[in-house]
């Protein structure tokens, strides 16, 4: 088989229609687009909202706040790039940083800011520096005679 002898699934391709050709055609004089009116008339078609004159849908509708209609943007939330108890306790160290965090490859290139999470525990006493840390994981922490300090931004 050649590509010059490919051809498409009988059936599967139709010709197009050629409208205004004749009375004989079928699609003559007004093309299948009926007599007068919106949909008739080339340019002015009637939209989706449309609604022959009644105040449309879209506006009939109150604006909603943070929305693409609305006045204002809501404001982002704060994100965290999130690291467990258990992931700090495979760390060597006393003192546990960003800079250690990012070298061990729990907190990516581009994450800014950092929370630990309380999830494990922590065996040893390590001072943990971090942008936030849970209620459970400063918790213990603290239990295992370690200190938490909160990063400024």
């Amino acid at each position: 088989m050649r590509l010059n002898e490919l051809s498409p699934v009988p059936g599967s391709r139709k010709p197009r229609k050629r409208l205004g050709r004749g009375i004989g055609s079928g699609l003559g004089k007004t093309s299948g687009r009926g007599h007068k009116g919106a949909k008739a008339r080339s340019g002015a078609k009637a939209h989706l909202a449309y609604e022959g004159g009644q105040m449309p849908l879209q506006r009939r509708l109150p604006r909603l706040k943070g929305t693409a209609r609305g006045l204002h943007t809501p404001a982002r939330p704060m994100l965290y790039a999130p690291v467990n108890l258990r992931e700090l306790a495979k760390l060597s160290g006393d003192e546990i940083g960003i800079e250690e965090l990012r070298s061990a490859g729990l907190v990516g290139k581009k994450e800014v800011s950092v929370k630990i999470l309380g999830d494990g525990e922590i065996g040893r006493a390590v001072v943990v520096r971090a942008h936030a840390f849970s209620k459970t994981a400063k918790e213990k922490i603290e239990a295992a005679d370690g200190s938490v300090e909160v990063l400024g931004w």
